[in-house]
């Protein structure tokens, strides 16, 4: 049965074999030299004690085999979910010679067993592959770029868990659906979803955010309205290296968030003389001047003296319990759902 299984695979693995080959290449004739140019730049921008230039201009290094690199990693998990798990049931189904395979003294518990631990392996040693080359390749313009939560998704463990995933929900789509199109389909669009709804709900509450509270002045919020609206106070995006921020607010002690009304009423000749709107400036349409200065200070400091920015996130030392806890959720998921095939074919398919 193992043997059937893989026979069954070959034309994915052929083009799985292909993918990490041309892979491999690019990153060993461009890895070296990324590595190197990383190792001399940064050596000796320390001498300078000045590596942000330095840092930012490296971080755009490759930018065309980055990007294309990245769109690998992220569309992998799915393309497995839609040609490698929905087919794998589904093809059998729709001609028939499951019914066959169940006379030849194999089971239906072993049948689709098999099936997953094959293709479920086979798929996670893609993904895993693929995740592992591309994150070597990407250590040093990561470092540079000092965002490890910008490529969360591209990097180490978690486009494993994502391929896993993908493949027992398309497996799953295949057994519950019975019909190949319907099923690919369905596994795109679910597994789109529920990446989506994850990403943006699930994943800032996996760990208890770090928070900052930071006075209120012209470092940390400008002045300005947003989209002609009514003037109001707009917090700066603070330098947090390797964090990820979740939350960015200006709140007073009980964590009301300042209102314009506020700000109105604290920065009357401020507001009066700023005619017209327009995106937050700092200096809210006002023409820069030792006067408009005065104003503005004359702001933050009545609204600071109850107000401050509120800054939650996820410190850099967050980021590998968020990598194992999403892997951890993600192969839960997958599980559950290979139970499900298990049961149905089982109990429903006749």
């Amino acid at each position: 049965m193992i043997r059937v299984a893989w026979r069954q695979l070959r034309g994915q693995t052929i083009v799985a074999l292909v993918v990490i080959a041309v892979v491999l290449v690019a990153v060993a004739i461009t890895g070296p030299h990324l590595f190197n140019l990383y190792d001399t730049e940064i050596a000796g921008c320390k001498a300078l004690g000045d590596c942000a230039g330095v840092k930012s201009a490296f971080a755009h290094n490759d930018r065309l085999l980055h990007t294309w690199l990245g769109i690998l990693v992220l569309v992998i998990p799915g393309i497995v979910g839609i040609f490698w798990g929905a087919p794998l049931v589904t093809r059998e189904l729709e001609s028939g010679t499951y019914r066959l395979m169940w006379t030849q003294s194999i089971t239906r518990t072993r049948w689709i067993t098999t099936k997953l631990i094959v293709v479920g392996l086979a798929s996670a040693m893609f993904a895993g592959l693929l995740s592992l080359l591309v994150t070597w390749w990407s250590s040093r313009i990561d470092a540079a770029a000092m965002n490890a939560y910008g490529s969360f998704d591209l990097r180490d463990v978690v486009p494993i868990a994502y391929a896993i995933f993908a493949f027992a929900l398309g497996v799953t789509s295949g057994v519950v659906i019975r019909k190949m199109l319907p099923a690919m389909a369905s596994t795109l669009v679910v597994f789109v979803g529920v990446r989506l709804a994850f990403n943006h709900v699930v994943r800032p509450r996996l760990v208890p955010v770090n928070v900052v509270n930071l006075p209120l002045n012209q470092n940390t919020a400008g002045f300005g309205s947003a989209n002609g609206g009514p003037f109001s106070l707009f917090p700066n995006t603070p330098t947090l290296h390797n964090a990820w921020i979740t939350s960015l607010q200006i709140v007073n002690r009980d964590h009301q968030t300042l209102s314009s009304q506020v700000v109105t009423n604290s920065c009357h000749r401020l507001v009066s003389q700023s005619g017209g709107g327009g995106q937050p400036t700092g200096l809210g349409g006002l023409k820069p001047s030792a006067a408009t200065n005065t104003l503005l200070q004359e702001c933050f400091s009545r609204v600071g003296a109850n107000y401050h920015v509120r800054v939650a996130y996820q410190p850099s030392s967050h980021y590998w319990t968020m990598q194992w806890y999403e892997t951890a959720i993600y192969f839960g998921a997958a599980l559950a759902l290979a139970l499900v095939c298990l049961w149905w074919i089982r109990h429903r398919l006749s």
